[in-house]
């Protein structure tokens, strides 16, 4: 039994190293919008593409495809000094480049899910010149200084803690990112429905981890869990690529993540199941109009005032990648 235990962690350290190969990959990239339509992947430009939805669910294009085109010797002709420009290859993976794609990544990035990156960094860096690499104690959930000190910021800025600065901040970072800012880019006509899911999220999770006694140093890390739990229901149906190794549908992709926590960290995974309950209550409300966004936010959101026309031109930037 001990060395099936010991198999298992070794597959899991496997994943991880293949999550964090591709995640350095990705990073430059900002999240494309997808969604299924006459079973095929609609891309942001309107572009129906066939041969990506191959690519996603592991298949490949029949040998007949070959058939439909015609080659001549000239498209052989390799003496082209214009062939092979290793200079262009080599700027194309140079530190200048990369650097440029992650800035312009970052200005494309939501509003709401840049400030709450933008936040928890913040709040990183304060931690790792002024504590020790350690969350300021200041921004924690404490509900002792919240009710007799007035420090009512505590149960957002608990938010803000991934982890210490170092690999599995950045992961964890990515991996917020990645999600929360999809989920935001899905609702950008109605920008405020996303802000109450997020806070439905984050009230539900202070709630619970009070309830039941838990550590908020993981608020953060396990609003992630919360998120791929949403993002899923979005997607049913659509299958997704695990580190190329194999394919799942994206409503069990929490699930995965579950068993991937149980698997490194050898015990039951009861912070990352409380992000999946709490994002099933929420997608049930939902779906069930239970939960709506309250008339006087979107009144305000629609209005006059310049902070709404501000967040309206920011969002109206993210529709044009909605265009057909």
């Amino acid at each position: 039994m001990h060395q099936i235990h010991n198999t298992l962690l070794m597959i899991a350290y496997a994943f991880v190293l293949l999550f964090v190969a591709a995640s350095a990959r990705s990073i430059p990239q900002p999240p494309s919008f997808i969604r299924i339509q006459n079973n095929q992947l609609q891309l942001e430009d309107g572009r129906l593409s066939t041969a990506i939805m191959s690519s996603i669910r592991g298949g490949a294009f029949d040998d007949d495809t070959d058939d439909d085109y015609d080659f001549d010797d000239s498209d052989f002709d390799f003496d082209d000094d214009d062939m092979f420009d290793f200079d262009a290859a080599e700027d194309d993976f140079g530190d200048d480049n990369t650097l440029t794609q992650i800035v312009d990544a970052y200005h494309k990035t939501p509003p709401l899910t840049k400030a709450y990156l933008t936040a928890s960094f913040g709040a990183a860096l304060l931690g790792y010149v002024s504590n020790k690499n350690d969350f300021p104690s200041i921004l924690q959930l404490d509900w002792k200084p919240i009710l007799t000190r007035l420090q009512i910021w505590r149960p957002l800025t608990a938010f803000l803690n991934f982890g210490p600065l170092g690999l599995g901040y950045l992961m964890t970072a990515h991996f917020v990112w990645t999600y929360m800012s999809t989920l935001e880019r899905l609702n950008h006509s109605n920008p405020y429905d996303f802000w109450l899911m997020m806070l439905f999220g984050s009230v539900m999770m202070v709630g619970g981890y009070t309830m039941l006694g838990l550590s908020p140093r993981f608020l953060g890390h396990n609003l992630s869990t919360f998120l791929v739990y949403v993002w899923s229901r979005y997607h049913e149906g659509l299958e997704v690529n695990m580190f190329e190794l194999f394919n799942t549908r994206a409503e069990l992709l929490p699930w995965f993540f579950l068993g991937q926590t149980f698997l490194l960290e050898g015990e039951v995974p009861v912070l990352d199941f409380l992000g999946i309950v709490f994002g099933h209550i929420y997608h049930h409300y939902k779906t069930t109009n239970v939960l709506r966004t309250p008339r006087f936010v979107i009144q305000w959101y629609n209005g006059d005032n310049k902070y709404a026309q501000m967040l309206r031109l920011k969002y109206k930037d993210i529709s044009s990648d909605f265009e057909m």
